[in-house]
């Protein structure tokens, strides 16, 4: 995914994911505030204790004690301070983390299929885990670093006008060199981060494919091609990581030199009063020079840390630009509202309906087929007729671009696609199944069944007898590359919608990967699961639906001929012609 939302878009919603934590943040910022105000309170204690030092023999050691003490009480509250302020931002900073992810992830069951279908999964997969993590690193920087700093800043200015105004002011001149240095350097690293971060989703989407696709990589002997596919990949986010780092790495540098200009003019600004005031009542001591040049390492100590969090942070913004613009995307349209389909008797109903996945790519065209409840239709063709996209409009994974599609004679537009999909069975050719027991994956439909239909519905498609044979039968966790081979995942699915028994099924080539003896089992269960439900059959091999009510042979989106088996092979057309040519 190559879209992000401007910086004040990434704000507003990165305020709006902190806003339920105010009161944390508050606790946050007293934290801040005592630790800041006791480091602060050292600088000044130690310069007393210097001028406690008159000379050989006059030293004031009792009050050099008590000062000491109470640079103990500084330190210690500073500790404890910034020991609760890392609790309470770890706090609020893992929780926005674990809010994020979950909207997040909540946002993608409520996208349209067309959305997910146009984007590698490994992309956004990178999206949720990386870009979150990296979003996170940063927010945690932020919260950390970059308050303490501008308060440590504000409050070293303030306390050296009121000691000595002359050296505030030197500081004051050598700062914007800090500040320019910063702005120019942040402004450039968030566009170097937010490329680094498009650059990494991409190969993340790749390695997922590759990684995923790798019995077919070397069955074509396309490793090399890939490795060099990947080496150019990575190469592009060498180069971009290179120049994200050096930007990165940047302000340290630049801010040490301006902060030793600063330590510098403060050391010689001082030397120069405490010279020249020698002596009289408003003498600028060496304790007073000691405590002004401490604080000057207070002061630029925070502009290293805060050019350094800065330019971490831009790569936050960019990794969080990229979730909140998934965030954005538009959601399929809502039910609320809809009706609620009881359970349907089964009459489909498909009126001039009109499709295609792009708008100048037309695919089907002015489509009308009815199937009363309880027939069995089956769809064939050639590869890219269309024949799968009619079961994409009757599942309601995609709209209709007109016409209508209805069941009981009620568009499925004005039902909710939940109860809808309650009425269908579905067996595809790519099998699904998670990573559970068998028991939960057959049971996935319904998860109240008893265990004598479960083993019914097993033995009913012959996986009885392998499942068996696991190590905890029934209990196993399955959904592990290599545990089942395909053929018995797919047995699994057709007992899944077996159990679940619902009033409509639709078999999209469901039986491709099961052997030839197999199959014809699995077909005498197939007949007597689809005994008075409306069956949709699509399918390749077309000696498995001879026995259908009605088929549907399609060509380029359009019907070009319907009837039975006998019917089309007796009228020598396009069908005939498709099962001659598997004999």
């Amino acid at each position: 995914m190559n879209k992000t939302v401007g910086k004040s878009e990434t704000f507003r919603g990165i305020l709006r994911y902190l806003r339920p934590y105010a009161p944390l943040l508050a606790l946050t910022i007293v934290c801040a505030l005592v630790s800041v105000a006791a480091q602060l309170a050292v600088p000044y204690l130690v310069g007393r204790a210097v001028d406690c030092i008159v000379g050989a023999g006059n030293v004031d050691f009792a009050a050099i004690f008590r000062i000491f003490y109470a640079i103990g009480g500084c330190i210690a509250a500073a500790f404890a301070a910034q020991y609760a302020m890392s609790l309470l931002n770890n706090r609020v900073v893992y929780h926005v983390l674990s809010r994020l992810r979950t909207d997040t992830f909540s946002k993608f069951q409520r996208l349209p299929l067309k959305f997910l279908d146009a984007h590698p999964y490994g992309e956004i997969a990178g999206i949720v885990l990386t870009d979150a993590e990296q979003f996170a690193d940063g927010l945690l920087l932020f919260f950390t670093q970059l308050f303490t700093g501008v308060v440590t800043i504000l409050g070293v200015l303030v306390i050296l006008f009121v000691l000595r105004w002359e050296i505030a002011l030197v500081v004051v001149l050598v700062t914007p060199l800090s500040l320019f240095a910063a702005k120019f350097i942040s402004s450039h690293t968030y566009k170097t981060f937010k490329r680094q971060a498009q650059v990494r989703a991409e190969q993340t989407a790749f390695i997922d494919e590759a990684i995923g696709n790798l019995k077919v990589v070397k069955a074509y002997t396309h490793e090399d091609e890939n490795a060099a596919f990947f080496a150019e990949q990575n190469e592009e986010y060498r180069k971009c990581a290179l120049r994200a780092v050096f930007y990165a790495s940047t302000p340290n540098p630049v801010t040490r030199f301006v902060n030793s200009l600063v330590y510098a003019g403060v050391a010689l600004t001082g030397a120069i009063l405490a010279i020249s005031t020698a002596g009289s009542a408003a003498a600028f001591t060496v304790g007073a020079l000691t405590t002004c040049l401490s604080y000057c390492n207070q002061y630029t100590k925070p502009f290293n840390e805060i050019t350094e969090v800065l330019a971490e942070f831009q790569n936050s913004l960019a990794c969080a630009g990229r979730l909140f613009a998934l965030q954005n995307e538009e959601e399929q349209p809502s039910d609320a509202g809809k009706a609620e389909l009881g359970r349907a008797r089964g009459e489909v109903t498909l009126t001039d309906v009109s499709f295609s996945y792009r708008p100048e790519q037309n695919l089907i065209e002015h489509f009308n087929v009815r199937v009363g409840a309880g027939r069995r239709v089956a769809i064939v063709g050639p590869t890219g007729c269309g024949k799968t996209t009619v079961i994409n409009l009757l599942m309601r994974f995609y709209d209709v671009d007109a016409g209508s599609v209805a069941v009981d004679g009620v568009d499925v537009r004005d039902m909710t696609r939940a109860s809808l999909r309650k009425n269908y069975g579905m067996v595809l050719q790519e099998t699904w199944l998670k990573r559970a027991t068998v028991r939960e994956n057959l049971c996935m439909g319904r998860p109240d069944c008893t265990q004598e239909e479960m083993i019914a519905a097993a033995k009913a498609v012959h996986a009885h007898g392998f499942i068996r044979r696991l190590p905890k039968g029934y209990d196993t966790v399955i959904g592990g590359e290599g545990s089942l081979s395909e053929g018995q995942k797919q047995l699994l699915c057709v007992a899944r919608v077996m159990i679940s028994r619902p009033p409509m099924l639709i078999l999209d080539e469901a039986t491709s990967n099961i052997d030839t003896r197999t199959e014809h089992l699995v077909q005498d269960a197939f007949a007597r699961l689809m005994e008075g439900r409306t069956c949709f059959i699509v399918a390749h091999r077309l000696s498995t639906i001879k026995n259908a009510d009605l088929i549907l042979v399609m060509n380029a989106g359009h019907i070009v001929e319907q009837g039975t088996h006998e019917e089309l092979l007796a009228k020598n057309g396009f069908y005939a012609q498709l099962y001659n040519a598997q004999f």
